[in-house]
């Protein structure tokens, strides 16, 4: 059994474009072209002791590991995408040779064909909106509500005291929402596509506050400079308002063509 795998990074039109001289990818593998129904796959060779399905498991825990995956995933997709439309594929999707992707671009060629159609001229850009939470914990404890209660029932202060602020971060965090609403409809307007995904974990965003919008808005390249200057008139003195891009159209084109993790 082969001990190496194809590990997948995006799919192009098979326009006969050479690569970028010295284009690598994972471990420093070189990066290579399988073509077939009209497409091209942008693929490199990978060990299964590191990319097998029993490894992944294990790897994919390990943060140091993701992250230097991630980048060199991202770097030949953005490298792809400076070539013409792309349509990046999932992290980690491994095959176990070039004759399953050949299988993979010809089942799915109408599929993928309008997938490039769909996102041709257009990038990605994100919008992420946090806000600073109001209405401070409540001392668990409950110490000195008795000092402060008139009736001397220091549960009694406890309980006001956490309505007062339940109530207080609630109203906050509709504000928030509201505002946040506002920024995602005018962005909505000039973007062609866009794409809500679910709020980063705070140990992923590096942040406590709340993330109250997490967008993702395909743009067509003629409207990128519009787009970018739009987030910026949002901007608003109680939210953090985070852009990023313009990348490859991650959000949307990703799917799963095929497992990750060749056995």
């Amino acid at each position: 059994m082969t001990d190496t795998g194809t590990y997948l990074y995006a799919i192009a039109r098979d326009t006969g474009t050479p690569l970028p001289p010295g284009l690598t990818g994972l471990l420093g593998a070189p990066v290579r072209t399988v073509t077939e129904a009209g497409l091209a796959a942008y693929v490199g060779t990978v060990p299964l002791a590191q990319f097998g399905e029993a490894a992944l498991k294990r790897n994919l825990e390990d943060l140091a590991w993701l992250e230097a995956t991630a980048r060199a995933h991202h770097q030949v997709v953005e490298a792809a995408a400076e070539t013409g439309p792309v349509a990046p594929v999932r992290l980690v999707t491994v095959y176990r040779g070039d004759e399953q992707i050949q299988g993979l671009l010809r089942d799915r060629a109408e599929e993928l064909a309008d997938v490039l159609a769909r996102v041709a001229g257009c990038r990605e850009w994100g919008v992420k909106v946090f806000a600073t939470p109001q209405g401070g914990a409540p001392d668990d404890t409950g110490a000195g509500d008795a000092a402060e209660s008139p009736s001397g029932r220091p549960g009694t202060a406890y309980l006001k005291r956490r309505r007062t602020n339940l109530r207080t971060r609630e109203e906050a965090w509709r504000r928030a929402a509201s505002r946040a609403e506002r920024i995602d409809s005018v962005l909505a307007g000039i973007a062609v596509a866009r794409r809500h995904h679910r709020a980063q974990d705070p140990q992923l965003s590096g942040r406590d506050d709340w993330m109250v919008l997490n967008g993702a808005y395909l743009v067509d390249d003629e409207r990128g400079e519009e787009f970018a200057a739009a987030v910026a008139a949002l901007r608003d003195p109680e939210l953090d308002v985070q852009l990023t891009g313009p990348w490859a159209p991650y959000s949307f084109t990703v799917g799963e063509p095929g497992a990750g993790g060749a056995a």
